[in-house]
């Protein structure tokens, strides 16, 4: 029996990384709402106190930036000094210009010929069927002890939580299969009116137990705080940037990654749209029944409408051949980035809400890369 462990990561909305990314997304999700042809690549970061906003922006609209990041930090929870900056008096830095014309004239190529790609790379998309989301066992997990982290700390049945957290879950697989839980590892910001006893104890039992009960055994091991006291955190604890947990916001290291964050970026960066889409046609391979697991990969030039290549591949997993899924894909699938953002209706504001518990496996019908809607035919096609 060929037995393995895997772990993966998830954090909550409160991690000094996720605020840069909420923050990221809330400015081009204000822009869109103005402008659904918005260029944005906004990044941020946040120390003690403070948040330094920086990027190119080329819109017809107009975000009140100081606004956006305040409202941000007040929905996430930092209304609180003692957690490391307070949305009424933390400092703003804005550093924001227009998109470089070098850049912009790649994708303008759209009012005359097809969008090209707002930059090269190579993006991934990856689906299993592990879960009911067609995700990894392990990161599903994860963002759902992180979700809930958040949950008990806003309705407040757990009393003194501050907004920073991080969970991490270890899964045992046999022959490919998850099997158990080895272990959950919790880290929660606190304020120091509660014991770490106490805390373990109440997060076991809200937390832990409810979201990872049934995968759990009597050698699961489990720990929370486990250097004994967490109380500095947020951005007093630890600095934070857009685009720093792109494992976490994809697969949680199940399937690769290409290199570049979504956060911040508009639908013509392909960095985004690009892993989308992966993401949209692995998981209606994998709902189609034509493989178990399967990885695609698309890559492009900056200034071109085609890819340069389509790469898939379904770990020996596939009811035919790779190579025939790759013609599959070319016939059905949008992979050019006009197309791309058309099929996925990806001009609108929906993106701040993809910035914290992971950008793939959730049911929520704006993200339109979780359909299974080719499924059919390509079960069809294939002859199964």
């Amino acid at each position: 029996m060929d037995k393995y462990f895997f772990t993966s990561e998830s954090v909550t909305e409160g991690h000094p990384d996720k605020i840069c990314d909420q923050i990221s997304d809330a400015i081009l999700d204000d822009l869109l709402s103005q402008d659904p042809y918005s260029r944005v690549a906004v990044e941020a970061l946040t120390t003690t106190g403070t948040v330094h906003v920086a990027g190119e922006i080329t819109t017809r609209g107009f975000a009140d930036i100081q606004k956006i990041v305040r409202k941000t930090l007040k929905k996430i929870g930092y209304t609180d000094p003692r957690f490391g900056i307070d949305c009424e008096d933390a400092g703003v830095w804005v550093a924001i210009h227009g998109q470089t014309l070098d850049i912009s004239r790649g994708v303008d190529k759209a009012r005359r010929k097809e969008q090209g790609a707002g930059d090269q790379g190579m993006m991934f998309g990856f689906a299993c069927n592990e879960t009911r989301e067609l995700m990894p066992l392990p990161i599903m997990l994860a963002h759902k002890l992180a979700r809930k982290l958040a949950e008990v700390r806003r309705k407040g049945v757990i009393k003194s939580l501050g907004p920073d957290g991080k969970s991490q879950v270890t899964v045992e697989y046999h022959n490919g299969k998850p099997k158990r839980l080895e272990a959950v590892v919790i880290a929660q910001q606190h304020i120091d009116d509660v014991t770490e006893e106490e805390l373990r104890k109440n997060i076991i039992e809200e937390v832990i137990r409810p979201v990872c009960g049934k995968y759990m055994d009597g050698k699961t091991k489990v720990f929370v705080n486990a250097t004994g006291r967490f109380v500095i955190g947020g951005p007093e604890g630890d600095t934070g940037v857009t685009g720093r947990k792109i494992i976490a916001d994809s697969y949680g290291g199940m399937g690769r990654h290409g290199g570049g964050c979504f956060s911040g970026k508009d639908p013509s960066k392909v960095d985004r749209s690009a892993a989308y889409a992966c993401r949209y046609i692995a998981k209606n391979i994998v709902a189609a029944g034509l493989a178990d697991r399967c990885e695609v990969q698309l890559s492009y030039s900056i200034g071109v409408a085609e890819p340069m290549a389509i790469f898939v591949d379904t770990f020996g997993t596939g009811k035919i051949p790779d190579a025939r899924i790759v013609e599959l894909i070319k016939k059905h699938f949008p992979v050019k980035p006009g197309d791309i953002i058309r099929k996925l209706k990806l001009r609108r504001p929906i993106y701040k809400k993809t910035a914290a518990y992971g950008h793939f496996g959730r049911n929520d019908p704006d993200f339109t890369w979780e359909r299974v809607d080719k499924a059919a035919i390509l079960r069809k096609e294939a002859g199964l």
